[in-house]
């Protein structure tokens, strides 16, 4: 009997030490290096969700690549909403800092996005909520870069930082 029970309190005290170990490692990596979000929604269409409220895409968000705030043109982002801090948003970066850019509905006809700011946009236009609405977005919010589409399985791909023509900047600070 007394054997039995070492050999409990032996796997209870490598359970503990191990779970103890690995609850801190699982959750620094999901803070700092990437996780998984579901996208709900039809603003980032016909990129993510192009099957509309059928489906819901899951991404992976890869915290590590915008540690530095480094971003470009093109990039599917996760970032904290400008008008509600406790949702998370998903766009595509369209300006930069120094871009002057034309905007889709904005009060102002063209923008200069200011320093440590970017300018985003979902896909689908007049079914998104973005920088058009809410003007500029600091660098501060920026969460994550989406790097790729894991489910469903038959949409698994990397996802592209492409831009579309019509929404290059008319002026970067690259240009002056």
């Amino acid at each position: 009997m007394a054997q039995s029970q070492g050999w409990v309190r032996r796997y209870f005290k490598a359970f503990c030490k191990g779970f103890f170990v690995a609850v801190p490692v699982a959750v620094t990596f999901l803070d700092r290096v990437a996780c998984v979000a579901r996208v709900e929604g039809a603003s980032m269409q016909p990129s993510l969700n192009p099957g509309g409220s059928q489906s819901s895409d899951v991404v992976l968000l890869n915290h590590w690549k915008v540690r530095n705030f480094e971003v470009q043109r093109g990039d599917i982002v996760s970032l904290v909403s400008p008008k509600n801090p406790e949702q998370k948003i998903i766009k595509r970066v369209i300006a930069l800092e120094g871009d002057i850019i034309r905007t889709i509905g904005h009060k102002n006809r063209y923008v200069k996005v200011p320093r440590g700011h970017m300018w985003v946009e979902g896909d689908h236009h007049g079914h998104s909520f973005d920088s058009n609405s809410f003007g500029p977005v600091s660098l501060g919010l920026l969460h994550a870069l989406a790097t790729h589409i894991l489910w469903p399985p038959e949409r698994w791909q990397k996802l592209e930082s492409v831009l579309p023509p019509e929404r290059f900047p008319v002026q970067s600070e690259e240009e002056e």
